[in-house]
């Protein structure tokens, strides 16, 4: 299936568009949103609900160096809202999960984004909302599909497309 350049265009401005909505918003509302949990927080502990975790999965899954992802732990534990218990099949390593108040800080988080997401689609009925839902999903599932074929080693003339 082929879409146009002047769809592709629209599509890829209005998602450009979104995403500098949704960063003026998160950082004229982040005391509000966010209080005291740090920017990079939510993605972290949102990764964390996934259960207890070494340092080096959660990099991964947020698509960050180990390093960073240390660092941001570390930060999360000073203030509250990780904890780290030794690893027992490897006592060189650390398991992190979320703390109580690490669990209060997300559910903060999504009341208020939910509050934020209600009064943006008050106008839409339900019908539109489900499908655009729908949609966003297969788009972010595309995107993500696009970019780990695009960062794959290029081919050779010696090894032709499939398909």
């Amino acid at each position: 299936m082929h879409i146009t350049p002047d769809t592709s265009e629209r599509l890829t401005a209005g998602v450009a568009r979104l995403v500098r909505t949704g960063r003026q918003l998160a950082h004229s509302a982040a005391a509000d949103l966010y209080g005291d949990l740090p920017s990079f927080g939510w993605a972290l502990l949102a990764a964390l609900e996934q259960g207890e975790q070494r340092c080096s999965a959660l990099a991964a899954r947020l698509c960050v160096d180990v390093s960073v992802a240390s660092r941001q732990v570390s930060a999360l534990e000073r203030a509250g809202y990780v904890v780290r218990r030794p690893d027992p099949l490897d006592g060189r390593a650390s398991l992190m999960s979320l703390s109580d108040e690490g669990v209060a800080a997300l559910a903060r988080v999504r009341a208020l984004r939910g509050q934020w997401a209600f009064g943006a689609l008050e106008h839409w009925s339900e019908d539109e909302a489900r499908q655009f839902s729908v949609l966003l999903e297969r788009l972010a599932d595309d995107l993500e599909r696009t970019g780990r074929r695009s960062s794959a080693p290029p081919r050779t003339a010696a090894a032709p497309a499939v398909g």
